[in-house]
């Protein structure tokens, strides 16, 4: 049961403001710990979620108000990264520019715009610059253009440049080194000034249809639930948000989205998505080694050939000597003994490398999960009543290891083809919610196609048995030359998921012992990136089955999650009793990367959104 109010959120009555201050971010946080035992017979529940265990079948649950406030938008927004927050300014300078009064409200998890924001970042300024024109008159926290551009390969000690030639995707001239979270920020800002109405902190747990299956619009978390499930005195439910049209900008590997593919089939007609997981610090260094504007990206070792990825450090100017380097790990990998994070903190001390962080100080940690299928990954875009814009379906350029302006751009197409519906007079739609097809279509002819199509077959060149050299190879030869007008679009080689072997064919991998002052432990790491959340809820890493983890996960391939997962929330632990293991999930540290979801091999794994403001408080990464 829904009650319909149409006043702006800021301006709601008693009952629905208390719904939405009850989910605002609590300041005392405690760990929050889920254990999973291993048995022959009975394997005790520890996953408590609704998701998995349905509120209606739970008695203690019964006399429980459901009842839910709603309110009524044009366009709702879930996400508050580059594409949202584009097609929300978007919006709104559309509105004005045309004198029309359209209501747009924006929900954001982390508790602050930016926090839950992480990227290298060099970023390609031009849809950035067709949004703000005069950004620089704004103060747009673009500092630091690339005044240094170099590219190598690494053997074990020594560091082989490359020469990046005009043309390359590669090639950063023009290009700016950023804190991606910062700019997010200022976005937000701009977005607030405009008039749209930015609620971070609200996590949209569930999408909502009308009758005819059309997208009614989204719901934010509940608060006040026990760790068991059951409901506490504080319980509240969450709030819905209606609109004609809902976007979709959750970033890579959204939970929500992945519910939107199987309800709409969306990935009907496109090969399965790829990814990488990127890890990334910031640290303080020796102002003599600080050459601000210079890019270094290096492949090569730690890694195989065989196994896709990279590194980049860059050198921001940000008034103090401050440095962003990171690893991208290809989550196609096939050995379950890699551990990416371990493969970073082992780069760190290359010849090449580790010079430039001695005497400096690491002052922040984080990861992300990252789209790397590329053109031949893009589902079907569109549905009754939404749409998927920026990294949820995923328009990175791999090569070009940027994705932030294809996101943006996506987000500002997308409020031009909704402006255009809810403005159209004569319009006619077959469903209550708006569908927009013509989003794709301008996307398709946007630069944006042009550019993803004409990289399409560099990243899954990488497959064949020169493995990431090949992809080189074949950049230098047909990119290069054919500038991807190539007769012939190459296929992936299946989900991510799929990849690992058995670790009964793989070899072990030994990693070196942190040293404290290069190198670091993961949990020092996670520390450093200010992730909490509420203690006294449901682990929202749910499993579908209990003994999956123990049974499959850990005697087939050794237990990978404790290896992929770069924030420690996985650990197979001695029983306390009798012979064998069990999963301990530590959710407390999740740092909402999504790696869990996609790598692991049995896809038991859900990863759904905790309360509103948990998680990460990255600042500027």
């Amino acid at each position: 049961m829904t009650v319909n109010m149409l006043v702006p959120l800021a301006k709601l009555s008693c009952p629905a403001y208390q719904c939405f201050n009850a989910l605002k971010i609590k300041k005392n946080y405690l760990p929050l710990c889920a254990t999973r035992w291993a048995s022959s017979s009975v394997v005790p529940r520890i996953t408590t979620h609704y998701t998995i265990y349905p509120r209606d079948k739970d008695k203690r649950w019964e006399g429980v108000s459901m009842e839910r406030f709603a309110e009524e938008a044009d366009v709702v927004i879930v996400g508050a990264g580059p594409a949202g927050l584009s097609a929300a300014v978007r919006l709104k300078q559309l509105a004005a520019q045309q004198e029309k009064d359209i209501r747009v409200c924006l929900v954001e998890k982390a508790a602050q715009i930016g926090a839950h924001t992480l990227s290298g970042a060099c970023l390609d300024p031009r849809a950035f610059e067709e949004l703000f024109p005069d950004w620089k008159e704004k103060g747009a926290p673009l500092n630091t253009p690339v005044t240094e551009d170099r590219f190598a390969i690494l053997t074990q000690k020594y560091r082989i440049p490359v020469p990046i030639l005009p043309g390359l995707p590669m090639n950063n001239h023009g290009n700016y080194i950023v804190r991606l979270g910062h700019l997010v920020s200022w976005m937000g800002e701009q977005a607030e000034a405009l008039g749209v109405e930015v609620y971070p902190g609200y996590a949209a747990a569930e999408v909502l249809f009308h009758e005819d299956g059309s997208i009614k619009g989204i719901a934010t978390n509940d608060v006040g639930i026990q760790k068991d499930g059951a409901p506490k005195t504080t319980f509240e439910r969450g709030l819905e948000l209606h609109a004609k049209v809902t976007i979709f900008a959750e970033g890579c590997h959204g939970h929500l989205a992945k519910q939107l593919y199987k309800k709409f089939d969306l990935r009907a007609n496109c090969e399965p998505q790829t990814y990488g997981i990127g890890l990334k610090e910031l640290w303080l260094i020796d102002e003599k080694k600080w050459k601000p504007g210079r890019v270094d990206h290096t492949v090569g070792w730690p890694l195989d050939r065989h196994t896709y990825g990279g590194s980049f450090l860059y050198h921001l100017n940000e008034g103090e000597p401050l440095v962003a380097l990171g690893f991208v790990v290809g989550l196609d990998y096939q050995n379950p003994y890699l551990s990416p994070f371990r493969e970073f903190q082992r780069w760190k001390h290359h010849p090449s490398i580790q010079p430039t962080l001695e005497g400096g100080k690491r002052i922040a940690y984080g990861a992300r999960a990252l789209n790397e299928g590329g053109f031949q990954s893009i589902p079907k875009l569109t549905f009754p009543g939404g749409l998927l814009i920026g990294c949820s379906p995923g328009f990175m350029n791999v090569p070009k290891i940027k994705g932030t302006h294809t996101a943006m751009k996506s987000g500002v197409l997308a409020a031009e083809s909704i402006f255009n519906q809810l403005t159209n007079e004569n319009l006619q739609s077959k469903t209550i919610g708006l569908h927009v097809t013509e989003y794709e279509d301008n996307l398709k002819k946007s630069w944006v196609w042009k550019e993803l199509y004409s990289v399409r077959n560099i990243r899954p060149s990488c497959h064949g048995f020169l493995g990431l050299y090949g992809g080189m190879i074949y950049t230098g030869i047909f990119y290069w030359i054919l500038r991807g007008m190539e007769p012939w679009t190459l296929k992936h080689k299946g989900s991510d998921s799929d990849r690992l072997k058995p670790a009964k064919d793989c070899t072990p991998i030994e990693y070196p012992k942190p040293d404290g002052q290069i190198s670091f432990d993961l949990l020092s790491s996670v520390a450093l990136s200010g992730t909490n959340h509420e203690h006294d809820q449901p682990a929202h890493l749910t499993l579908k089955d209990d003994s999956i983890p123990v049974n499959r996960n850990l005697s087939i391939y050794d237990g990978p999650e404790q290896r992929f997962c770069p924030a420690g929330v996985y650990e197979f632990v001695p029983l306390e009793q009798g012979d064998g293991f069990r999963l301990q999930i530590n959710a407390q540290n999740c740092v909402h990367c999504k790696t869990c979801d996609i790598k692991d091999p049995s896809q038991n794994i859900n990863w759904v959104v905790p309360e509103g403001g948990g998680g990460p408080a990255y600042n500027g990464m």
